[in-house]
């Protein structure tokens, strides 16, 4: 009795004697008086807090609304999560809500259904699932976790994943950038990139994989399963020399022993109380989205309570459509041009899947990896529509003026446009690769594409629309820095060759987040995939390139995105949010000495929320993979707020006044976090009529809780004025 309600009193928000209860769970050694010493302690702490609940009246209920007060053996519940679920509908549908200082808990819009209501909460064993409707008043009891490990196993998987044991510098001395390099290539660069690491399906190794003669076998066979197994074996075996599989193993091990994580998560506060958060699956459970569009980023009140579409890329060519006013989920097929487009469906299994077995799960011709909502409400997907040789007019001896500059001869993925009212998709050949798409704020709606290798390419969808012509419309470049300093694009040396002061350098770089300046016109764009990482600034007046290489301590640049005056925000494999401020540097930002490492005074360091791997305390373990900002305060946190995904911590991270807000998915757990936007629905509707729209992007979305058969996840964060607020 005493352990339990020694855990029932973790991370209620009140400074307690933590440690004295979780060495008697931990180590049963603590006496009777010593533990009872404790729990007066505790009590003590909230004493105030408590005495102030016993009278408190629980929240009036509307019509729509669930209301009640959550209830333990020691008083009301400050800081966990109420969820309300249901299955009426043709998607999953859950609306989950956070608790007042008072215990207190308001499920506001709740469509007509029959629903599940229940508890989740840290230091808490789940509740008992309860039968109600909108309407009713419904107070909640919950019991304290009956031991740490039970408390544990609603952890967000970055304390799990900090278990993790990290090689020492001289074992992997030889990569470029040495330990940082393998902690950037074991968090966001690699294997967080596609995956949540942390949860309980990745701590734990599955019977049905079969018996080895050892984890660190067994996980070398884990690696290799489904048709991405190539990809894991070439990051994990190749690239990291096998290095990962022995600590993964020494980790599960660990924890199949019964060692659990050494730091505990805290309750929700302040204005993380104020979310409230609509989950919803679509697509099929052998699919994953990566990311998805509702609204033109420019103008997000365009297409209000609209339906939402996603981009499958390597999963299928069902693209996925959303309506989140009926709960109903929808695909369309999306068409190629060319018969002879390949399909994913040829990538091999390199060994039978635990959940798959041999099964070819992934087909798609498409491969769309990001769709974009332009201002006439029709979606423009990076999309995959022949094969990768490029036409004639893309090549050597074009007289396409991009081509004249510099030819191109393959694009492994090209441009198409779906039209919901009509639905009609058209396609665009394009001579550069694409992957992520952003619209400027131009007079010819131009837009711009990562993934072109060592190019930037773009669209002029003005023209497109008025003439058809594909060729005509887009052009692209290489990225070209100005050494000699004249302003002027010039002959440049070719990567690798010596510098020349007189001329210009070509960088072999490529974009991979794309991000247009609404402050200026430029486009910038992140390099990842190397050490440490950088931004490019395009200039695509003169064709001209500024690059700036983050700094120590950050490394390992992936997802980012810039506000509307100019500073761009990045995603860092250290466990950082990194800003970069052009307008502080000091030094001149072209010339022979602008390679990268002229304006360290640009560039300050957000630590991102969470636990650190051992021994080193300045990093987290989050391991986000993109960052987007919120331009025009669809949330409702303010105008220009970055915010990074949470990929360990099942949610987004917004900065908000220079500290961290977490936005988090308690049910299911698992929830990972791929492509984010906000829309403004209502403008008038205050709140109500705000949110941000994340996807679910874990390629294997039956890792999370619930398992084989479950669906990728969209969520609806949502932030209002206080915890009741209605």
């Amino acid at each position: 009795m005493v352990r339990a309600a020694g855990l029932a009193l973790i991370d209620r928000g009140v400074d307690v004697n933590h440690a004295c209860v979780l060495s008697a769970t931990r180590r049963r050694r603590t006496t009777l008086g010593n533990a009872l010493a404790c729990l007066l302690g505790l009590a003590a702490g909230v004493t105030h807090a408590q005495s102030a609940q016993r009278h408190t009246a629980p929240p009036q209920t509307g019509a729509e609304e669930i209301t009640g007060v959550v209830k333990s053996a020691l008083g009301s519940e400050a800081g966990v999560w109420v969820i309300a679920e249901t299955n009426d509908f043709a998607t999953r549908f859950a609306k989950i809500v956070v608790t007042d200082d008072q215990g207190r808990y308001l499920v506001p819009d709740l469509p007509k259904a029959n629903y599940l209501v229940w508890v989740r909460g840290y230091g808490l064993a789940d509740s008992a699932k309860v039968r109600a409707v909108p309407g009713s008043n419904l107070d909640l009891t919950v019991l304290a976790a009956s031991d740490a490990a039970t408390a544990a196993k609603v952890y967000p998987a970055a304390y799990w994943y900090a278990m993790l044991k990290v090689p020492e510098a001289a074992e992997v001395a030889r990569l470029p950038g040495g330990r940082d390099a393998y902690l950037m290539w074991i968090k966001n660069m690699g294997c967080i990139g596609c995956h949540q690491l942390g949860n309980l399906a990745t701590r734990t190794l599955p019977a049905s994989l079969g018996k080895f003669e050892s984890t660190q076998a067994a996980w070398a066979r884990r690696i290799q399963s489904g048709q991405a197994g190539g990809q894991m074996v070439s990051l994990a075996q190749g690239l990291l020399s096998g290095i990962p599989l022995k600590y993964l193993a020494d980790w599960t091990d660990r924890i199949a022993a019964g060692e659990l994580p050494a730091a505990k998560p805290a309750r929700p506060t302040g204005l993380e109380r104020n979310v409230v958060a609509t989950v919803r699956d679509w697509a099929g459970p052998q699919s994953y989205v990566h990311d998805l569009s509702g609204t033109d980023r420019r103008q997000p009140t365009i297409n209000g309570n609209g339906p939402l579409f996603g981009a499958p890329e390597l999963s299928t060519d069902n693209f996925p459509i959303l309506d989140p006013i009926h709960n109903v989920a929808t695909t369309f097929k999306a068409p190629v041009r060319d018969a002879s487009t390949p399909t994913t469906h040829d990538d091999p299994v390199v060994a039978a899947s635990p959940y798959w077995g041999t099964q070819r799960i992934w087909d798609s011709k498409a491969t769309a990896h990001n769709p974009m909502f332009d201002g006439r409400g029709r979606v423009w997907y990076t999309a995959r529509i022949r094969a990768a040789d490029n036409p004639t007019f893309c090549k050597k001896g074009s007289t396409h003026p991009s081509a004249r500059l510099f030819p191109t001869e393959r694009s492994d993925r090209q441009l198409a446009v779906y039209d919901p009212k009509s639905g009609k998709y058209t396609f665009i050949d394009t001579c550069f690769a694409t992957h992520h798409l952003q619209f400027a704020e131009d007079e010819n709606n131009t837009l711009w594409t990562s993934g072109g290798n060592e190019i930037v390419g773009w669209l002029d969808t003005n023209k497109f629309d008025q003439t058809g012509d594909a060729a005509a419309s887009q052009g692209w470049a290489p990225f070209v820095l100005d050494t000699n300093g004249n302003g002027k694009l010039d002959e440049w040396t070719e990567p690798g060759q010596p510098a020349d002061p007189s001329r210009d350098t070509r960088l072999a770089v490529g974009f991979y987040a794309v991000m247009p300046n609404p402050a200026d016109g430029s486009i910038w764009g992140s390099v990842a995939f190397r050490y440490p990482g950088a931004i490019l600034r395009f200039d695509p007046r003169t064709k001209l390139t500024e690059i700036y290489n983050v700094p120590p301590p950050g490394f390992g640049v992936r997802g980012a995105d810039i506000d509307r005056s100019g500073v761009v925000w990045v995603s860092l494999g250290s466990g950082d949010l990194g800003k970069f401020d052009r307008r502080k540097c000091q030094g001149p930002l072209n010339g022979p000495k602008a390679t990268g490492d002229h304006c360290p005074e640009g560039w300050s360091f957000f630590r991102l929320p969470g636990p650190s791997f051992a021994g080193l305390p300045q990093f987290s373990v989050e391991s986000s993979y993109y960052t987007w900002v919120d331009q025009h305060d669809t949330l409702g946190l303010g105008a220009n707020v970055p915010i990074a995904t949470g990929n360990l911590f099942d949610g987004v991270h917004a900065l908000v006044a220079g500290k961290f807000v977490t936005l988090r998915i308690p049910y299911p757990l698992g929830f990972y976090a791929k492509g984010l936007e906000g829309r403004i629905d209502d403008a008038r509707a205050g709140w109500k009529g705000r949110g941000l729209w994340v996807s679910s992007g874990d390629r294997t979305p039956w890792l999370k809780e619930g398992g084989k058969g479950t669906k990728p996840l969209v969520v609806h964060f949502q932030i209002r004025p206080s915890p009741l607020a209605r």
